[in-house]
């Protein structure tokens, strides 16, 4: 689903709000988590999951057309880990952790 279809499929459940309020919540909503991670910060919504960023060190890699190698500078990843919630509505409400 992209940002465009859920902000379509928010308007079509909720006839009573505009479409740009929608839009506008949708991309505030995003903006924030994505300001969230910027400042190391880790973003947990109950139910769903957790954002947080992860650190990839310097290393030394491999141009894929020359095999020549190349310096990778450290960065920063954004990482999501799902909820149980999540995790058990996806694996169709049992839980992939549990054995049997």
């Amino acid at each position: 689903m992209t940002k465009s279809e859920l902000i379509a499929y928010l308007a079509a459940q909720h006839p009573h709000l505009r479409q740009p309020d929608i839009e506008l919540l949708v991309n505030t909503v995003f903006d924030q988590i994505g300001a969230a991670l910027v400042r190391g910060d880790r973003v947990e919504l109950r139910g769903f999951g957790a954002f947080t960023t992860r650190h990839r060190g310097a290393r030394l890699g491999r141009n894929p057309r020359t095999g020549a190698a190349v310096a990778v500078t450290e960065k920063g990843m954004p990482h999501f880990r799902p909820g149980k919630e999540l995790r058990i509505r996806v694996n169709g409400g049992r839980d992939p952790g549990e054995a049997g």
